[in-house]
C-alpha cells in the first residue's frame, strides 16, 4: 500500500501533519528520464556531500510560530514544527522519493518482524553511539515511556492519534538496553511508522511533563543540529550545529527559521531575506518567487492534499444532511481551477479521502456525494427546515437563525482568502451565508481549528509514505464525545474505526487497498473533509543551495543540506 498522508501539517496556506508535480524550475530530483515536463518524485538539488560548502546561515521561513513542540501533542502535530524539529529528534526510519523504507542507521542499526505468530514481534536493535543532547544514551526506555503515552488508555496525555500504539501490548528490553522487543496484540502493518519523531522518556513520563515540558520549549534534542534559542519578538528559531552529533557533521552551522504571514515571507525572500520558503498553490507567490534574484522554483509531486473541513459539532452543521447540502453546494472543479491557474499543474479533483489520483489503491468513492449539485442541495435543505424567508429571502433561517456559517482563514494567505469567496458565491445561490472571518496565523490551529472554532475551513493535509496509520487520527471517532484528537471535523463512526482498523492490521497490502477503500467510502457518507485536489509542493530557494526544496516522499537529511561549493 502505498503513502498515504499524516495530520500534521501548516505549509504555507495552512497545513498539518498528520503535512505536486508540474513544469517549471529547479534541477536535481527523480523525474521520468527523457522528459523535462513529467512530475519529479522530489525535487531537492541532490548533491554529494564533498560538494556542499562547510559553514554558512540557513535562513528558512515559515507561516506559523508554534507554541507546542511536542509533536506527537495535538497542537504540535503542524508541518511547521515538524520542519523545525526534523534537524532534532530522532526518527528510526528514513523514506526515499519513492516512498521505500530503510532504517535510519543514526538511530537504528536494524529493525525488523521477527515473529508473526502467535503474535506479531518487531525487534529493534539500536545504536550504541546514539545520545540526547543531555548525554544520555538512547534506549528502549524511550521507546517504552513513547508507547505508554501514546497508547491512549490515559486520557490526559493529549495526544494527536494513538494509531498503532493502541495495538501494542508490551515494549520491552532485550538483550541489552540497545534492544527493543515490540510485541502487539493486533497485527500492525504500518509498523515502521512508530516512534518517529522519538522524545526522550522525560517527555512522556507523566501528563503534565508530556502536555507542558516542550510548551514554547525544545529542552532535549538528539539530531545534527541543537536548539540555540527562541526571539519571541523577532519571531525566530535558531539552530546550530551538534559537535557532539555521531553521524555525518551538518554542513551548515546555523538554521534560523523566520516565522511571518505568507506575504510577508514571499516580500522576504525576493528582497534576499530568506533563503527557503514554501509557496504553496499560488500562481502569483510562484511569479514573484522567480522574478527574484538568483532564486530557483522547485516543484515536485507528493501525497499532500487540499480540502474543506465541516466541523460536525457546529449547532449549524451538527445535521449530517446539512452538511451534505453545504458540500453539494460547493463547485470543487472551480475552486481548483482557480488556486491552480498559472501553476502548470494538473487540475484532477480528487475523490479519495487516502490515497492520490496516481497511487495504486486509488478508487474514486465520491459518487454523488462529490457530485456539484446546487439543486439536490436546495431540497436537502428544505427538507432539513432551513427556508428561505418569503420571496425576496436570500439566506436561510430556522427557528429565527440565519445559516450563517464561518469560514475560517488564516490572515495574510491569499488562496484561502479565494477559497471563501468563491466557495461563498456558490452557497449564496443555495441560500446559504458564508463569514470569512480571517485570524492571525500563529493563531489558526490553535485557536480555532484544533479547538473547533469555526464551521468550515480550508488547509492541506501533508503527506507521508504510510497509508490508514497517518490518517487514522483525522477520521477516529470519540466515543466520549469529547476526545477528538486530530479529528477537527469531530465526526466519527465505530464503522469507520473497525473498516480503518482493519486495513492498518492487515499485512497483506492487496486487502489492506481493499479495506481502506471501504473505510473512504464510509467517511464520504459522513461527510466532514471535503477533499479537492492534490496539493502541489513548491519551494522557492536560492540557486546554489543542495539537498533541500520540493522533497515529496524523500526524508530530508538535514546534516546535507547547505550551499555548493
Amino acid at each position: 500500500m502505498k503513502a498515504s498522508r499524516l495530520v500534521v501539517a501548516v505549509t504555507v496556506t495552512g497545513s498539518l501533519l498528520l503535512a505536486a508535480c508540474g513544469g517549471g524550475g529547479g534541477s536535481g530530483g527523480g523525474g521520468t528520464a527523457g522528459d523535462d515536463r513529467a512530475p519529479k518524485a522530489y525535487d531537492v538539488n541532490p548533491q554529494p556531500r564533498d560538494k556542499v560548502e562547510d559553514g554558512g546561515t540557513l535562513r528558512w521561513g515559515i507561516n506559523e510560530f508554534p507554541a507546542q513542540w511536542n509533536r506527537n501533542h495535538v497542537d504540535g502535530n503542524l508541518a511547521m514544527a515538524a520542519v523545525v524539529s526534523n534537524a532534532l529528534l530522532p526518527s528510526p526510519f528514513l523514506s526515499d522519493e519513492k516512498a521505500e523504507i530503510t532504517v535510519n542507521d543514526n538511530y537504528v542499526i536494524d529493525a525488523r518482524v521477527t515473529e508473526r505468530r502467535p503474535q506479531q514481534v518487531v525487534t529493534y536493535t539500536l545504536n550504541p553511539k546514539a545520545r540526547w543532547s543531555d548525554g544520555r544514551p538512547i534506549t528502549w526506555a524511550d521507546y517504552r515511556a513513547q508507547w505508554r503515552a501514546l497508547n491512549g488508555r490515559d486520557p490526559d496525555f493529549r495526544i494527536a492519534s494513538s494509531t498503532g500504539y493502541q495495538d501494542i501490548g508490551q515494549v520491552a528490553r532485550g538483550k541489552n538496553d540497545f534492544e527493543v522487543v515490540v510485541t502487539f496484540d493486533r497485527p500492525f502493518g504500518d509498523w515502521q511508522s512508530l516512534f518517529s519523531p522519538l522524545l526522550p522518556a522525560a517527555a512522556n513520563r507523566t501528563p503534565e511533563s508530556f502536555n507542558n515540558a516542550w510548551l514554547n520549549k525544545i529542552p532535549v534534542s538528539a539530531g545534527p543540529f541543537k536548539f540555540g534559542g527562541f526571539d519571541q519578538t523577532a519571531k525566530t528559531i535558531t539552530l546550530v550545529r551538534d559537535e557532539t552529533w555521531w553521524g555525518d557533521r551538518a554542513k551548515l552551522d546555523k538554521i534560523i527559521y523566520r516565522a511571518s504571514e505568507q506575504d510577508a515571507l514571499i516580500g522576504a525572500f525576493g528582497n534576499g531575506e530568506l533563503d527557503v520558503v514554501d509557496l504553496g498553490p499560488s500562481a502569483p507567490d510562484l511569479a514573484r518567487a522567480r522574478a527574484a534574484q538568483g532564486a530557483q522554483v522547485r516543484q515536485a509531486a507528493g501525497p499532500d492534499f487540499r480540502h474543506f473541513t465541516f466541523n460536525g459539532s457546529s449547532e449549524l452543521l451538527k445535521d449530517r444532511d446539512v452538511r451534505l447540502a453545504v458540500q453539494l453546494g460547493i463547485d470543487r472543479q472551480a475552486i481548483a481551477r482557480s488556486d491552480m491557474q498559472g501553476l502548470d499543474w494538473p487540475i484532477a479533483l480528487l475523490n479519495n479521502h487516502f490515497f492520490m489520483n496516481t497511487q495504486e489503491g486509488y478508487q474514486d468513492n465520491a459518487g454523488a456525494l462529490g457530485v456539484y449539485n446546487p439543486e439536490r442541495a436546495k431540497k436537502l435543505l428544505d427538507a432539513a427546515g432551513w427556508k428561505l424567508a418569503g420571496a425576496g429571502g436570500t439566506v436561510r433561517q430556522k427557528d429565527g437563525r440565519p445559516l450563517d456559517l464561518r469560514f475560517v482563514v488564516p490572515s495574510g494567505v491569499q488562496l484561502s482568502k479565494s477559497e471563501g469567496e468563491l466557495a461563498q458565491s456558490m452557497l449564496a445561490q443555495i441560500g446559504v451565508k458564508l463569514t470569512i472571518k480571517a485570524v492571525p496565523s500563529d493563531d489558526f490551529f490553535s485557536k480555532y481549528v484544533i479547538p473547533g472554532n469555526f464551521d468550515i475551513t480550508p488547509f492541506a493535509y501533508i503527506g507521508t509514505p504510510f497509508p490508514v496509520s497517518s490518517s487514522y487520527g483525522i477520521y477516529a471517532n470519540a466515543p466520549d464525545g469529547k476526545t477528538w484528537n486530530a479529528n477537527f471535523g469531530r465526526v466519527g463512526s465505530a464503522a469507520v474505526d473497525e473498516a480503518m482498523s482493519r486495513a492498518a492490521q492487515s499485512l497483506d497490502p492487496v486487502q489492506a487497498r481493499k479495506e481502506t477503500n471501504k473505510a473512504d467510502r464510509l467517511i464520504w457518507e459522513l461527510v466532514t473533509v471535503l477533499p479537492l485536489y492534490q496539493r502541489p509542493q513548491i519551494v522557492a530557494t536560492r540557486e546554489t543551495l543542495a539537498n533541500v526544496g520540493a522533497r515529496g516522499f524523500y526524508d530530508l537529511r538535514y546534516e546535507d543540506i547547505g550551499f555548493m561549493r
